[in-house]
């Protein structure tokens, strides 16, 4: 998507608030049906069936009647694809949106006439309701968009995303492959040997965010101070969020450029990151070191330089089963767990060979190995072709 910042006028926000709430309540009243259904009863209405309910539900609330139907049915075809998304077992449940967090709507059917430049720096777009709505002109807006989504964040910045799908990047064509390994220290270790790290917030805004969190925990509930606070917060973390963005978005470019194919680690960032508070009866163990974990392995950005990958490199990323990849020499093929010397740090206890710890299993990836609890390794090929097993060079 091509994003925007939106700069609506006072009233015009509150006309943006309304169609998100709008949108917001049409979609968690959707998520309440999907939750009482079970095995046995009858399916499910459709698409067209929960839009009439919502034409009775217009006419029965004059509230949800001076809203846009265009915003209000989008929401209902938004739950609908998520619900196929999750039935096909490549998203999550979809579930409840909160205000003030899972704020925006979207409109389809965008014509090229509904957009449009006044200067060098604005444009401005219809909006159901709101009327003709400005937006910072920062790159052409795509000619060929057919919908847009309007978003509202915590920070209270509102953005518009025009939908288009991007061409991929064509393929170099030198025949180079290129191994990345993940962590939290170096964020993407190429077997290049380059080392890239995802910007954060720096040691002063660091500081800054410690001490309004500590300014938000005395301030009352509900007080207005609290509220500034929060969106003093919000504003530092949307910062260091576009800044990552725009990191993976530059790296990826970069790397879908210059290799013709592009293995990763098969990683399931979603287990990795879960809590390890645990329950009353059972509670977890080194719960605050697991949280910070978490947090470098978010802040680090890995599920989002992997698929920005795959968006502009289609069919050219591959994903590297994780096994043992930290452990093997990528020189003599020894596996041994004492070659890991430090996080940074790889010396091969059976050839001497030494490296960065990371730019080594990135390496390993490079070359497809992938070691088996059999004590063979897997080689990299294609997603739908199960790697056959192949036994390691003896050390």
């Amino acid at each position: 998507m091509s994003r925007y910042r939106l700069r609506p006028s006072a009233g015009q926000e509150a006309l943006l608030l309304g169609h998100c709430a709008h949108a917001r309540y049409v979609w968690n009243l959707c998520v309440e049906q999907e939750s009482h259904w079970r095995p046995g009863r009858p399916k499910m209405p459709g698409f067209v069936g929960r839009c009439r309910q919502l034409s009775e539900a217009r006419a029965a609330e004059p509230w949800l009647a001076a809203g846009s139907v265009i915003v209000q049915q989008q929401a209902i075809r938004d739950h609908d694809q998520a619900m196929r998304n999750y039935y096909a077992g490549t998203h999550r449940r979809p579930s409840w949106r909160k205000a003030d967090r899972d704020e925006g709507f979207r409109i389809v059917h965008l014509k090229p006439h509904d957009v449009r430049r006044l200067n060098r720096n604005t444009g401005e777009v219809r909006i159901p309701k709101a009327g003709w709505v400005r937006f910072r002109w920062s790159r052409q807006v795509p000619q060929d968009a057919k919908s847009l989504r309007v978003t509202y964040d915590r920070a209270g910045r509102w953005h518009v995303a025009f939908a288009v799908v991007p061409e991929p990047l064509p393929t170099p064509g030198n025949g180079q492959t290129v191994g990345i390994d993940r962590g939290v220290a170096v964020s993407a270790a190429l077997s290049t040997g380059e080392l890239l790290h995802a910007p954060g917030l720096p040691v002063r805004e660091q500081k800054r965010v410690r001490r309004l969190e500590r300014k938000l925990a005395r301030a009352q509930r509900g007080s207005n101070r609290r509220g500034r606070v929060r969106v003093a917060i919000a504003r530092l973390k949307a910062r260091q969020r576009d800044r990552r963005k725009d990191w993976a978005e530059k790296t990826s470019t970069d790397i879908a450029a210059r290799f013709d194919v592009i293995r990763v680690e098969d990683l399931r960032i979603t287990n990795m990151t879960r809590t390890a508070r645990g329950t009353p009866e059972e509670p977890g163990r080194n719960v605050r070191a697991k949280a910070g974990l978490n947090r470098g392995i978010l802040g680090s950005g890995w599920g989002l330089l992997v698929r920005r990958l795959q968006d502009k490199a289609p069919g050219r990323v591959e994903k590297i089963h994780p096994a043992y990849t930290s452990q093997r020499c990528s020189a003599c093929g020894h596996i041994a767990a004492g070659s890991r010397e430090s996080q940074a740090l790889f010396c091969c206890v059976a050839c001497g060979y030494a490296d960065n710890a990371d730019v080594n299993a990135a390496r390993n990836i490079a070359a497809g190995h992938a070691v088996t609890a059999r004590g063979g390794f897997r080689a990299a090929g294609p997603a739908n072709r199960e790697p056959q097993p192949v036994l390691l060079p003896s050390a």
